[in-house]
């Protein structure tokens, strides 16, 4: 084995530990509740692009804003992302994984400005809601940037393969057709 093999394989390695840490902290923070500007940083580039069951919205500005909107109807969730398959070239890759979210509905999450997170309170949480639970599965397509500041979601498409429990009604301006 070459130098040169060896040290492609180890840039491989560590190009995918990097993507894979990135996924693994960007659903461990939709627990957390912390949605501010260094979230968004953290984790996107400033043109990101994100499909999710609540909307498309492009940027990163608009993305924390959809965020902060769809996480607040929730009292507390988990996102769990498994099988996750990242192929890797050059400053570019693409992920795929599965996605489970189970969200305990907010009380009030019926779409009149419910009492949810609202981010940027640093992570409190609650043991409050309406004990409501909505939990959702699917997949979830990423396409990644290497920046100067580490990897970046630059594009993301969540899609739903089945929910069990009602949803939350969504507010004015939150939802697919906005």
């Amino acid at each position: 084995m070459t130098t040169e093999t060896t040290r492609l394989q180890l840039r491989y390695l560590t190009d995918r530990a990097e993507i894979a840490d990135l996924l693994d902290r960007y659903l461990r923070s939709l627990d957390e509740g912390r949605f501010d500007e260094s979230w968004a940083r953290a984790f996107h580039t400033e043109d990101v692009t994100a499909e999710m069951p609540i909307g498309t919205v492009r940027g990163r500005n608009a993305l924390l804003d959809h965020v902060r909107r769809g996480m607040a109807l929730f009292d507390r969730t988990v996102h769990l992302g498994t099988n996750a398959v990242i192929e890797i070239d050059g400053d570019r890759a693409t992920a795929r994984g599965a996605q489970l979210s189970t969200h305990v509905l907010a009380d009030g999450s019926g779409g009149s400005g419910g009492s949810g997170r609202t981010g940027g309170s640093g992570g409190s949480r609650r043991t409050g809601g309406s004990g409501e639970v909505f939990v959702s599965a699917g997949h979830v397509d990423h396409e990644l940037v290497r920046t100067a500041d580490g990897w970046r979601i630059a594009a993301s498409s969540l899609r739903i393969v089945w929910t069990q429990g009602t949803p939350p009604r969504l507010p004015a301006g939150l939802g697919p057709a906005d």
